[in-house]
């Protein structure tokens, strides 16, 4: 069972779609565009629309048959502030905003799903579409979550799907587990005591605390994790000073955190205290620190995640999908769902693309009839008739 025959036939309205939403990108939590073309597409195809959670959020509903089963499928619909340069025709006309990473595509894929499940109605039980607002780092599932996602649509499990640049056209990658890493950011404003570059001994010097703790904060990963366990601490930002003879009197370091383990996740707020604390009071100085944990681990659930391999099996074939891929210490706020209730996010090959985040990235028109072919298949099989 490749790609399903009827999505086939609508493939390049699918594609029209795709470049539409591509031509008109929005950040996040203002698709209201984007969101006005998805629940007026769900409405056509006579499913029950719902808007105004996390602002832009659509959620639609088709329900089939007497089961009382729901699953939720997700996209998200967002863009991002980048300045496209494909030179595609049909480029973004929204200088500055970018589908950069194909949630242009993801949004189409379920759209094209939605359509044929509203066709067919070959399921028992309930499908949501869910589609998401302001996935790039802003919390638009969380905020999706906090609204009552799954108090106003209960779900027994909820699905979610990424285009990868690198995986061939046609293959899928579905992993039980951790699947993208927990991503933190961080925020230490150090205080020391400015003085004269000539006579450093009159001050506090704020840059050789920052240096310091620079590399003491990679102890956390190198002495107190197991080295069998992935953990990456990057200070990404120093600014200090504003001349070459002032020691001045503060630094501020910034960075990310990025983890696959839930209880090393919970443990860095406290790390990064006793380090920052500890390496201030040997020279003297203090800190202020800003930890924020953003994103929780995405995890795959067993059960939901053998339902996934089974369905891209059964689009791409045994040989095409990948098992025991490693994770990805990027994160994804899917993440937020998947603590909320069980599931699977799966990755589908983009092929030979730029990479995701990069101006000259387009989302493959190939792979949209395989992602929705992928989706209808995963709820024939959730909500199978009897």
């Amino acid at each position: 069972m490749p790609i399903v025959n009827r999505i086939a036939e609508f493939a390049p309205e699918m594609a029209e779609w795709r470049r539409d939403l591509h031509a008109h990108p929005e950040l996040g939590f203002k698709e209201a565009r984007t969101s006005d073309v998805v629940a007026a597409k769900l409405a056509e195809w006579g499913i029950e629309v719902h808007r105004g959670l996390a602002g832009t959020g659509v959620v639609g509903v088709l329900k089939c048959g007497s089961a009382d089963r729901a699953i939720g499928l997700r996209a998200d619909m967002d863009a991002l502030p980048i300045r496209e340069r494909t030179g595609r025709p049909y480029a973004s006309t929204n200088d500055g905003v970018m589908h950069a990473c194909g949630h242009d595509g993801h949004t189409t894929m379920l759209l094209g799903a939605a359509r044929y499940l509203a066709e067919t109605r070959n399921f028992d039980g309930t499908v949501r579409f869910i589609f998401q607002p302001a996935e790039e780092g802003i919390g638009g599932a969380k905020k999706m979550v906090e609204d009552g996602l799954f108090q106003q649509f209960p779900c027994e499990r909820v699905y979610g799907m990424h285009n990868m640049p690198g995986i061939p056209l046609g293959e899928f990658a579905v992993v039980e587990g951790p699947v993208m890493a927990a991503g933190d950011t961080f925020e230490i404003r150090i205080q020391g005591r400015g003085s004269h570059a000539a006579m450093p001994h009159q001050g506090i010097d704020p840059v050789v605390v920052a240096s310091s703790l620079v590399i003491a904060l990679q102890t956390i990963t190198s002495r107190n994790i197991k080295a069998q366990d992935a953990l990456v601490v990057s200070v990404t930002e120093f600014h200090a000073g504003e001349t070459f003879n002032v020691i001045p009197d503060g630094v501020v370091l910034r960075g990310t955190c990025r983890t696959l383990d839930p209880d090393i996740h919970a443990s860095l707020p406290d790390r990064f205290q006793r380090i920052v604390d500890g390496v201030c009071a040997t020279y003297g100085a203090s800190a202020e620190i800003d930890y924020r944990q953003v994103f929780p681990v995405t995890m795959n659930a067993a059960e939901p995640t053998r339902v996934a391999q089974d369905a891209a099996t059964a689009v791409a074939g045994a040989s095409r999908v990948m098992t025991d891929r490693r994770p990805l210490m990027g994160s994804e706020d899917f993440a937020y769902m998947l603590n909320a209730v069980p599931g699977c996010y799966v990755f589908a090959g983009n092929g030979d693309s730029a990479a995701v985040h990069h101006p000259e990235y387009d989302f493959n028109d190939d792979l949209l009839a395989h992602g929705a072919s992928y989706w209808t298949t995963l709820v024939e099989r959730e909500l199978k008739r009897a």
